[in-house]
Formats: C-alpha cells, structure tokens, sequence
C-alpha cells in the first residue's frame, strides 16, 4: 500500500559506481597484462567486470521506503530479503558524508532503534536532502498516534 506521504530512495548511480570503480581499474589491469604477457588474462578481466556489474545490481536494488508507520528496506537481486522498522522505535540519527559522498552530493544515513532484529538501519549513496527532519517528524508523530512516552 503506498500513499502520497510515502518516500521511496534507493542508492544514486554515482554512488554504485563510486564502489565499483576499484574493480573496473582492477579489470583494466588485467586487460593490459592480456596485451603483454598472455591472452588467457582475458578471462581474468572479464570475471571481475562481470562481478563489477553484479555488485553494481546489488547496490542499486537496495530500496528504502519510508511510510508513516513504518520503515521498510528490501534488498537482493536473486534473494529479496525486506525488513520492517517501526518509526516509533527509533532513538537516534545519524548523518555522515565522507569526502566522496560530498563530493558527488550524497549522503549515508544511520538510524539507532530499540528493535531487536534491526538495531541499526542504513541508507547509504542517497541524495542529499532533509530527510532527517521529515523522519523526525514521523517519529514523532508515530509516537504520539501510539501513545509511546520515552522515559530516561
């Protein structure tokens, strides 16, 4: 079910090829010792760019679906595992933007919660946006709607 207040992110492009770029290098290298040593490091080349592509699917099928309620992730490319995190569960945020984060616009975000099976939740390469206060908000709110008084 999905609503008009619903927020829908998944990992930016940037950000995937941000984490594979080692591996492409890393195929590049073993085309040039194709050229001058042995032909056979094709394959070599050609299994880590087809890993290369497999870790870019897997990064960008991660998808973070933010509701009222809840918070739903879901990743996996073969496998879809997707977990729920209720909003009033959550106790803490968290934003980090290394250097290349910054430098491409992107942020991680972290979430601390009290849930047992989802103590902390991720979003990592996503847009920079005020996506911290609208959570907020929610949690808030979320709070509220289920009469949770935090006591410390």
């Amino acid at each position: 079910m999905t609503t008009n207040n619903d927020i829908t992110l998944r990992p930016a492009m940037t950000f995937a090829i941000l984490k594979i770029c080692h591996f492409i290098l890393l195929s590049l290298a073993f085309l040039v010792l194709a050229w001058y040593s042995s032909p056979y490091f094709v394959f070599f080349s050609l299994a880590v760019l087809g890993f290369a592509w497999y870790r870019l699917l897997w990064i960008r099928s991660n998808r973070y679906h933010i509701g009222m309620e809840t918070i739903q992730t879901s990743r996996g490319i073969f496998f879809k595992r997707t977990d729920e995190l209720e909003l009033y569960r959550i106790k803490d945020y968290i934003i980090t933007r290394p250097l290349g984060l910054q430098l491409l616009g992107l942020m991680n975000v972290i979430l601390k919660s009290t849930d047992s099976e989802t103590p902390v939740l991720q979003f990592t390469g996503i847009p920079r946006t005020d996506l911290i206060e609208t959570i907020r908000d929610r949690v808030q709110e979320a709070r509220r709607h289920n009469n949770i008084y935090e006591l410390n």
